[in-house]
């Protein structure tokens, strides 16, 4: 090596002669084992070595064989002044392992302390090292206390690699196969010390022959525990899989029962859904009423699809689609639904809002999966509510560059490459406007039949649907009801029955009579009494004069709708309110009854400003500022009811230009300020009846049509 090199030999307590003890035992080198003392020179030469010495390592290893024994010795041991050569044996020294590498050797194996103070100093070996020490060696030396990093070199010897190789001989080889981390308390236990070993471990532990049998008798009740608790805890383990086992085959099973979409689409995977038919024979066209236009188109399509050769064999084509279109509640799903039922064919339904997800192609796939199963039990109904949801027209955003696949496919089913045979497609929206124009075309929806309200026969029919279903008092008149509730849907019909006869059960009533069906009506119109609203005194009266003030205006107004109820009672967002129904059904207005509206909407604000002044008008006129607002711009900008703008229609006023957008807001308020006038003329020449109609108000809170003549005719009412 490039540094001096030691061996240091540990002291020999029985006398000998060295360089005889060298040439006798082969060149080897011998040391005395349970003792750790130097061996110095001076015992070295006066041959003071133990007969009884164990070989530890071979000359011939070292390469020193060819060397004699006296140059061996002088070279190997270090140099020791006289003074050390007088010196006694020192004391037993403690060897001690050095785990970063020193200059030397003799550093490395006992310490700077040790040598310093013995007085030792390194002796250059021709045999081992250079002459002259190398300067790295000096300035590494020096750095080492300085603060800077150095790597360090350890030492490992031939023993420290002997025991890892056995002790990685001896350990169990683990499978490589990757297990989890909270798999292998599971997998794996520990195995117990064979029976076979006990003597060993005795031995080991060197435990007295007294205590033998009781470490043995110890060691056995241990190893049965450990037994038994390792026992149970693999019971337990067994028992927790069993369980999560069947919690997995449950829950896999329930989510395969379990609709991905609806009742409609059955599927646990993303894309790829099948979809399961519905049998409507319970729903025919008897059950559908007031739209009797509707029925009669749509009997066409239940005709075709009973009896298809029937339009083959002249040479006609086959419908595709019909669209339903008309305002909510008027029985479009019903009709589709008694389409299925009267032809007895599978009804496959399906909202347009379920065909778009988060993922992309989700829309198309769906509608591919829709067809796929309607052509393979053909002939069938297809039913898709909503349809503007997944029909709408297609723009270019940047936003949406994938909104259009769902509808490009649709189009592509109703109308593409492919025949689609025996497959009726029914859509239904109350937005036709918001369709797309390729959608709407024939060929895919050939026919557009427009599902209104009901008239007041239509109304007379489905309340009497209604009332066969719920206890009724038999002297009410359906066609009595049905005038008084023009603008009904089917669904606010049914409704009212509805609410009428929660009321009588409410009440404890053993039939439903007039008066729970006025409640109800009263309910739709006006909202929910709230009857624990408390309203002092000024804020009521002001609420009756308002009131009246409408009222009024709409008693005396000649084209104005008839009055049908007026209250204070709060209802819903309002403190007061005065409801009107006309008596007949009107398919269209003229001006004056448009004008009128107006009228009865500025009463409310002329009364407060008549009987409390300018500076006590309320807030409470806002609602009725918006109506007579819209009618006024509707008049002049749609219907054409201004003189001077002519019969010119403005859809958009930013479009116009400023000067039109000027003229128009200066017709609208001329309209507005007019009718503020007249109703400000009508109310003070009947002041007196404005007066009797608000004190009846304040003491009878609310007031039908009948009560309000006899009030404002100057009549007594009855005490109720």
């Amino acid at each position: 090596t490039t540094s001096n090199c030691f061996l240091v030999f540990p002291s020999f307590s029985c006398p000998g002669n060295l360089p005889e003890m060298f040439g006798s035992f082969q060149n080897q080198i011998y040391f005395n084992d349970p003792r750790t003392k130097l061996l110095s020179y001076r015992d070295v030469i006066n041959g003071d070595v133990c007969a009884s010495v164990q070989a530890v390592l071979n000359l011939r290893e070292l390469g020193l064989s060819d060397l004699g024994t006296q140059q061996v010795v002088k070279s190997v041991l270090p140099w020791l002044s006289p003074q050390e050569m007088s010196r006694p044996l020192c004391v037993q020294t403690v060897w001690r392992t050095s785990h970063l590498s020193t200059h030397s050797f003799f550093h490395n194996k006992y310490g700077e302390n040790l040598s310093s103070s013995l007085g030792v100093m390194p002796m250059s070996a021709s045999v081992f090292s250079k002459q002259h020490s190398s300067p790295l060696l000096s300035v590494c030396t020096e750095l080492q206390y300085w603060s800077v990093f150095i790597q360090s070199r350890g030492f490992k010897t031939l023993r420290t690699k002997t025991r890892r190789l056995n002790s990685a001989f001896n350990r169990q080889v683990e499978s490589e196969g990757i297990t989890p981390s909270f798999m292998k308390g599971f997998l794996t236990r520990d195995k117990g010390v064979e029976a076979e070993n006990i003597d060993g471990l005795l031995k080991d532990k060197n435990i007295p022959i007294g205590q033998q049998e009781s470490f043995k008798r110890g060691f056995a009740e241990g190893f049965l525990k450990a037994q038994t608790l390792t026992q149970r805890s693999q019971d337990s383990v067994r028992r927790t899989r069993l369980i999560l086992l069947v919690l997995l085959v449950v829950g896999l099973y329930g989510i395969s029962k379990t609709p991905f979409i609806s009742v409609r689409f059955r599927t646990t995977s993303g894309l790829d859904s099948a979809v399961d038919p519905v049998q409507m024979k319970n729903v025919t066209f008897e059950h559908v009423k007031g739209v009797e236009e509707a029925k009669n188109e749509l009997q066409e399509v239940v005709e075709f699809l009973k009896n298809p050769q029937k339009f083959t064999a002249l040479g006609g084509k086959l419908p595709k689609g019909v669209l339903l279109i008309g305002p909510p509640g008027t029985g479009k799903t019903l009709l589709a639904r008694a389409v299925a039922g009267e032809a007895d064919v599978p009804f496959y339904y399906a909202s347009g809002s379920e065909f778009d997800e988060m993922f992309v192609g989700v829309g198309a796939s769906r509608i591919r999966n829709l067809f796929r199963e309607a052509k393979s039990n053909a002939p069938c109904v297809i039913f898709i509510d909503e349809l503007d949801s997944v029909g709408g027209k297609r723009i270019e955003s940047p936003m949406h560059p994938y909104s259009r696949q769902t509808i490009n496919q649709l189009l592509a089913e109703m109308d593409g490459f492919k025949p689609n045979e025996g497959v009726i497609i029914i859509g239904a929206t109350n937005f036709p406007e918001a369709l797309d124009n390729a959608l709407i075309r024939p060929g895919r929806f050939d026919m557009q039949v427009t599902v209104p309200k009901p008239d007041v026969k239509g109304r007379t029919e489905i309340l009497k649907w209604y009332l066969k279903k719920i206890k009724v008092d038999p002297a009410i008149d359906a066609s009595i009801i049905a005038r008084g509730t023009v603008g009904f849907s089917g669904a606010d019909l049914e409704n009212l029955v509805n609410q009428a006869a929660l009321k009588a059960a409410v009440d404890e009533k053993d039939m439903v009579t007039l008066k729970e069906l006025e409640f109800a009506k009263d309910k739709i119109l006006m909202g929910p009494e709230r009857r624990s609203a408390e309203i002092d005194k000024k804020n009521k009266q002001i609420t009756a004069f308002h009131e009246s003030g409408h009222a009024i205006v709409a008693y005396y107004t000649k084209d104005a709708m008839p009055i049908n109820k007026a209250t204070i009672m709060p209802r819903g967002p309002s403190l007061g309110h005065v409801s009107m129904l006309p008596e007949n059904d009107r398919w269209s207005e003229t001006r004056a009854q448009l004008l009128a509206q107006m009228d009865v909407s500025m009463g409310g604000r002329v009364a407060e400003e008549i009987i409390f002044g300018q500076e006590n008008i309320t807030t409470g006129a806002s609602s009725d500022f918006d109506s007579a607002t819209k009618i006024a711009k509707m008049m002049v900008t749609r219907f054409g009811m201004c003189e001077k703008l002519g019969v010119m229609t403005y859809k958009d006023l930013t479009a116009q230009s400023p000067e039109t957008q000027a003229a128009v807001e200066h017709e609208v308020r001329v309209l507005l300020k007019d009718s503020y006038d007249r109703a400000t003329a009508l109310l003070k020449s009947h002041a007196k009846e404005h007066k009797n109609l608000a004190e009846a108000l304040l003491m009878y809170e609310t007031l039908d049509a009948k009560e309000i003549q006899l009030v404002l005719e100057g009549k007594t009412l009855e005490t109720r």
